[in-house]
């Protein structure tokens, strides 16, 4: 795979890139790799470098692996062919990443994630199946907050828009397809959507000893 940057660096711009539900998003992020306890981490495709520096904060030593230098991530490289030994990292990490490149290049790319790690492997994918959050808060009694799906969801074909090769549950990229791809590689131990920000669709997978 030729790998070439997508996007100029003023693409991650706060009034651009930033919202309330990528913020949700980040905190999954932490809240998931905090979990594992991790001596080291690292994340490909970091974007702005907004989760590892909040991992910072909560001392998480994240390392960022990217192609562009004007990221400035502390390793340059492609994800395909990562530069690390076998179970370098603890834990390996890719949000909202993998969709950037072809399907049969994330599942390259997710393999040597695999390969990199120890312990897990945390993604997170955009998931087009549109869904309804449904929330309820009663003070003092009760609050629910739950994602209701479309029951009469159709699939459709994914369009290239010169960021997003693929998502889940596009024509040919149904969620039991990409969880079967990703599990032939390494065991999945959970999955969810953010409830703030379903677009996001979170996977664990502990890597193979």
């Amino acid at each position: 795979m030729k790998a070439e940057k997508q996007v100029d660096k003023s693409h991650y711009d706060f009034q651009r890139y930033m919202d309330k539900g990528r913020w949700n998003s980040i905190w999954h992020q932490l809240d998931e790799i905090a979990r594992l306890n991790p001596q080291r981490v690292l994340e490909i495709g970091p974007g702005p470098g907004l989760f590892k520096q909040v991992a910072q904060l909560f001392n998480v030593h994240v390392e960022t692996l990217d192609l562009d230098p004007e990221l400035k991530p502390d390793h340059l490289g492609s994800a395909t062919s990562l530069p690390f030994s076998d179970r370098t990292f603890d834990v390996t990490c890719a949000f909202q990443m993998l969709e950037h490149i072809p399907y049969e290049d994330s599942i390259k790319a997710f393999r040597e994630m695999a390969r990199v790690s120890r312990g897990h492997l945390v993604i997170s994918l955009p998931d087009a199946h549109a869904v309804h959050r449904y929330q309820v808060q009663i003070p003092k009694v009760a609050a629910f907050d739950r994602l209701i799906t479309k029951r009469s969801y159709q699939p459709k074909a994914h369009q290239f828009d010169g960021e997003h090769h693929w998502e889940l549950n596009k024509i040919g990229y149904e969620l039991e397809k990409v969880c079967q791809d990703l599990e032939q590689v390494c065991p999945l131990v959970k999955r969810y959507r953010v409830k703030e920000n379903p677009y996001h669709h979170f996977f664990v997978f502990r890597a193979n000893a």
